[in-house]
């Protein structure tokens, strides 16, 4: 259920982010010889996405299996889920503010020098860098992917939730990578407005499974230990 929910999440996630990441795929290097090259050079930009998504994934599946322990997991999970639902309905000026702060800021200069120094090399080889730098780029969906992650409380789990995670976004990204407009403008427009309803519907599940009703699935019961 959870890895399924990790590629659902990417899947959905990967229209809304062609508006940030359609730039950089267009301007991957496009020296390849033969079609089966131009299909390998960006499946291995994706590989490296994926491997950032799944390193990720380690990383804040340790800090979930500490909140296990504790027994906080479900407080976490009703945290998130309301942070999720104040990012939908905050204004956009404050939205500026919050992707302004120091350490995403840090990290939107480090991506954009990384891939600055990459695109001027043109070359093939740095393909799988792009991806793993790319896979760096702040995003909303992403938040929402480890925020999904950590509430797992187990690092195994999610591991492979942001495995799938990104897993997720591959078809979208592979395809605007190869044939450049794929999703068209007016596709994007109908998906990023039904974007805040899905993040919603995903804010509540977290409520809800942090709420320990007992219900299979939705709401399962957690060990609490305070």
């Amino acid at each position: 259920m959870e890895i399924f929910a990790g590629f659902v999440i990417g899947l959905l996630g990967s229209f809304h982010c062609i508006g940030m990441c359609g730039p950089i795929v267009l301007a991957l290097p496009m020296d390849y010889k033969t079609k089966y090259d131009l299909v390998m050079n960006r499946l291995i930009y994706n590989i490296g996405r994926v491997v950032t998504y799944t390193l990720l994934g380690v990383v804040v599946g340790l800090f979930g299996q500490k909140i296990f322990v504790i027994g906080a997991q479900q407080y976490v999970s009703i945290i998130f889920g309301f942070i999720i639902i104040a990012a939908v309905f905050l204004p956009s000026n404050i939205k500026v503010r919050f992707s302004s702060l120091g350490i995403i800021n840090s990290l939107n200069v480090f991506v954009k020098r990384s891939f600055s120094k990459l695109i001027k090399s043109g070359s093939n080889s740095n393909l799988f860098l792009f991806g793993v730098v790319n896979g760096l780029l702040p995003c909303g969906f992403v938040y929402v992917g480890l925020a999904s992650a950590l509430s797992l409380g187990d690092i195994i789990k999610s591991t492979f939730f942001m495995t799938f995670f990104g897993l997720g976004t591959v078809p979208i990204m592979f395809l605007t990578s190869v044939f450049g407009g794929f999703v068209n403008a007016n596709l994007r427009s109908k998906i990023n407005k039904l974007m805040p309803v899905f993040a919603v519907i995903l804010a509540i599940f977290f409520i809800l499974r942090g709420l320990n009703l007992g219900i299979p699935m939705l709401s399962p019961k957690m060990n609490r230990f305070f």
